[in-house]
């Protein structure tokens, strides 16, 4: 039991794994005293060396919250030794040995000053968090976590006696009670303004206060690289999809949105108005100690003027223009004026040689001012292209008589093209249309009115999902006209999201036909020649399979950029990524740097989704690192921009295994009951009844395989254990191509593998899906299905395949073993797989006997704790 999972751990013997594995010994002796007083049985069970299983029935809850919260444990201390870790190796080798830092960006000798300062300027990267799926765990949950990892960071100074070190230690253990008493396991699903809150949460615990620290990384980089540093660019700006998002979720509406714009509003000025209160407490200079320049003096005099406390702290006039900034921080109309402002303070501060006492507790709040605005966020809009085509249809039809063009006909295109056209256009009559055409007419008419706000950013772009044509584009351009955008050039962006495979191959005609819509391309280019282009990894994962979708990505994305550089424009690609490598959740830092050459140029958006939310951005040590690692990233990728393109032949080879992997996996997909196996042999139907969001678990209540969602599609894949998400197809395509090609294609591949970044990368992720699957597992939850015909062919095609992926891996690296190369992800996993083991057995028993019942499906508790656990030991739910 976790006692084994504890022994797992001693297979790296580095001094931070050593340190590592001690802090996780104490937390088991502190889980265990836990367990010992709550649940003596389980902490008898939890302490035997012996592989007991988990008893089935009601009596599995406290097994099964002992060992979640034992996972939850060992990812804490993990996000704690990987901060110490980097602080280690600064202290040992420098700041340029850290991993994905400013600095070791910038040490390269072929990037000179002039080039940093071309790339710095338009360095641009967005982290858009979502509720895609939600967070499985609650804020109540999030925050005991925070203090758990806030004390394991005091523990790790060396100041404390042993009486001290034992109080901390307590602390400890009475959260880790605090856990088993409080439950994380949802029984009723929460509804939009519980995920509005909880996306927030991250920004007040941690990515507030760590966006400072990261432009002062960037700084301190330049600085030491190049001598002297000119200011720093906000590179980074947040983005939301919570309470923005539309598609699939009926829930989201034109007052949720409004509510979330709100929220986002109340939060960061409460933010800007606690560090203005203590900058205002703190700075108590005196004029008579230091007299200010008459010129000084004036600026700060102007902004104190406005203060109706000014007689409060004479002669301390830095203290009043603070106060004044507070008192006047409601009413600024645009978020340049305070910025403005707190300039003016900075280089007050720098005229009396107090520029230490500027960065300390001025500067910090004007980088903020500048990367969160007076919206914490930009909240983005997200609707599905059936809701806008359909909508379009209502209006025609409202005035037609009901005589309408089909959509895909010529005759639609024709009319749509016509009608944007038009200087002007008749007002829908609301009356007559369906409470979602009138919604989406709503929400457009907030887009429109909130671009005349103090922080236009506050509300994005439309991001059009299942965009299929130039069509479905036009048709929302058209919609925002009829809700009051004008005519000539409207002041909206809409952003294509292409996410199937088909879509992605048709996306560079669908943008150039769009181009060739006037007022399309007016409105596109407004704010300048960057085109935003979102990319799918759900949807054509579960279209083509893992090695198919990367492939059709990466081709992709260089052929849009081709199409858009022919026209003077450059696209910013915006990834659709998630938690699980089937949804593009590669190490960040390896996927951004196998990124078509020429694709990034300084500029990238993407998707921080659910659970990844609280792995990146829970801890403010964790958040710095991580933005330093995202826009260090772009950065490096767009240095590279000179680099030599990838041959010829390494393309060819990458088209051809992309084509015979989608071959396997869509036979696999189309073999007769492979449906029923997927629904019979994971717990897919049984998801619905776990509340991890407020979004329906399909996206429009059908039960084909192509209406269901994709992250339950990858959850159910997950859950038991197959993860053919992560990995079907790769060794067919890798045999086939070694049969056809002969000795010079075994040659390419292995090459391929030595020199591509993007080929060596599916290599990586194919190997890590492989070793956490396990068929013998797999093979239990098929034992769920009831036709025996249709579990042997799959069953038997899924071996197949394995043994061909593993294969695969074994030719291109030459090791004997399943991710020898990745010691300590193996160790990682071994530490959860004894209990996950478990868990997966007790589950296949939990189904079996809900669904062997002939009342009506009614909520299994354990079950349910089940999923919640198997999801919390990977660390992913989709």
């Amino acid at each position: 039991m976790p006692s084994v999972l504890l022994n797992a751990a001693c297979d790296i013997t580095d001094s931070e794994e050593s340190y590592a594995a001690d802090l996780r010994k104490e937390l088991f002796d502190l889980w265990g005293n836990v367990l010992k007083r709550r649940a003596p049985h389980v902490a008898d069970w939890a302490h035997s060396d012996a592989e007991h299983v988990i008893p089935a029935g009601p009596g599995a809850v406290p097994y099964l919250q002992a060992l979640n919260i034992w996972f939850q444990l060992l990812r804490i201390v993990e996000e704690n030794a990987a901060i110490r870790d980097r602080r280690q190796v600064e202290t040992r080798s420098g700041a340029e040995t850290v991993p994905s830092s400013f600095a070791q960006a910038l040490a390269r000798e072929d990037l000179t000053r002039d080039r940093f300062a071309e790339i710095s300027q338009s360095l641009s990267v967005g982290p858009t968090l979502t509720a895609h799926p939600t967070e499985a765990k609650r804020v109540t949950v999030l925050e005991i976590h925070r203090r758990i990892y806030r004390n394991l960071v005091s523990l790790e100074a060396q100041r404390w006696t042993s009486r001290e070190r034992a109080a901390i230690l307590t602390d400890i253990e009475g959260e880790i009670d605090l856990l088993w008493m409080t439950g994380e396991l949802r029984l009723e699903r929460p509804d939009l303004s519980d995920e509005i809150e909880w996306g927030l949460q991250f920004f007040r615990d941690g990515i507030f206060d760590a966006v400072p620290q990261v432009f002062e990384q960037f700084e301190l980089a330049a600085k030491n690289r190049f001598g002297t540093c000119d200011a720093v660019s906000p590179c980074i700006r947040f983005h939301s999809w919570i309470g923005g998002d539309r598609d699939g979720n009926p829930n989201v509406t034109d007052d949720s949105t409004a509510h979330a714009l709100k929220r986002a509003r109340d939060v960061v000025m409460d933010m800007y108005k606690e560090h203005l209160r203590i900058a205002a407490e703190r700075l108590s200079i005196s004029n008579r100690i230091v007299p200010l320049d008459p010129e000084v003096q004036g600026e700060l005099e102007r902004l104190a003027s406005v203060s109706p406390t000014r007689d409060r702290n004479p002669n301390e006039l830095f203290r009043q223009a603070i106060s004044a900034i507070l008192h006047r921080l409601e009413t600024y109309r645009h978020i340049s004026h305070f910025t403005a402002d707190l300039e003016v303070i900075e280089k007050a501060l720098a005229s009396v040689d107090a520029v230490s006492l500027a960065r300390r507790y001025i500067r910090p709040i004007r980088w903020r001012a500048s990367v969160f605005g007076f919206s914490i966020y930009t909240l983005d809009i997200r609707q599905n292209s059936t809701v806008t085509t359909d909508t379009i249809a209502e209006i025609w039809r409202s005035r037609d008589d009901g005589e309408v063009p089909e959509y895909g006909d010529p005759a639609w295109s024709k009319r749509l093209r016509a009608e944007l056209a038009e200087p002007q256009l008749p007002e829908p009559d609301q009356s007559a249309l369906s409470d979602q055409a009138v919604e989406l007419l709503k929400l457009l008419n907030l887009m429109s009115k909130r671009r005349y706000g103090p922080d236009p950013a506050a509300i994005g772009p439309f991001i059009l999902s299942m965009t299929r044509s130039s069509d479905d584009l036009l048709g929302v351009f058209l919609l925002a006209r009829y809700a009051g955008f004008g005519a000539e050039t409207l002041e909206l962006k809409v952003v294509p999201l292409f996410e199937t495979i088909g879509d992605l191959r048709a996306a560079p005609d669908i943008l150039v036909d769009l181009l060739k819509v006037p007022l399309a391309k007016r409105s596109l280019t407004r704010d300048g020649s960057a085109i935003e282009v979102m990319l799918g990894y759900s949807d054509s994962n579960k279209d083509g399979g893992f090695v198919c979708s990367t492939c059709e990505l990466d081709q992709a994305q260089r052929k849009i950029t081709r199409v858009l550089a022919s026209q003077g424009l450059t696209p910013v690609f915006f990834h659709g990524r998630g938690g699980s490598v089937s949804r593009g959740g590669a190490p960040m830092d390896r996927a951004i740097a196998a990124q078509p050459t020429d694709t990034v140029n300084g500029r990238m958006r993407l998707t921080e989704q659910g659970e990844v939310v609280s792995a990146n951005y829970a801890n403010r040590g964790t958040a710095a690192a991580h933005l330093e690692l995202l826009a260090s990233s772009v950065l490096k990728h767009t240095a590279d921009a000179n680099d030599p393109p990838r041959a010829p032949e390494f393309n060819d080879a990458l088209d051809a295994l992309s084509g015979l992997s989608q071959t396997a996996y869509s036979t696999l997909l189309h073999m007769p009951g492979f449906i029923d196996y997927f629904q019979q042999a994971s717990p897919v139907e049984e998801l619905a009844m776990l509340k991890i969001g407020s979004r329906p678990a399909r996206r429009f209540g059908a039960a084909s395989l192509d209406d269901l969602r994709a992250i339950p599609w990858v959850f159910a894949w997950s859950q038991n254990r197959h993860l053919i998400t992560g990995w079907y197809g790769f060794g067919s395509a890798i045999e086939s191509f070694r049969k056809f090609q002969g000795t010079r294609g075994e040659e390419t591949l292995r090459a391929m593998f030595e020199k591509t970044k993007l080929f060596r990368l599916i290599v990586d992720e194919v190997e890590k899906s492989l070793f956490q699957s396990d068929l013998d597992i797999a093979a239990e939850y098929a034992s769920l299905v009831t036709d025996d015909d249709t579990r042997q062919r799959v069953t038997e095609a899924v071996r197949k395949e394995y043994a061909l992926a593993c294969e695969g891996i074994t030719f291109l690296t030459s090791q004997t073993t399943i991710a020898e190369r990745f010691p300590r992800m193996r160790a990682r996993f071994d530490r959860i797989r004894p209990g996950l083991d478990r868990i997966n057995a007790l589950q296949v028993a939990l189904l079996r006997d809900v669904r062997s019942r002939d009342e009506p499906k009614r909520v299994s508790i354990p079950l349910l704790q089940s999923m919640n656990s198997i999801s919390s030991g990977l660390g992913w739910t989709g």
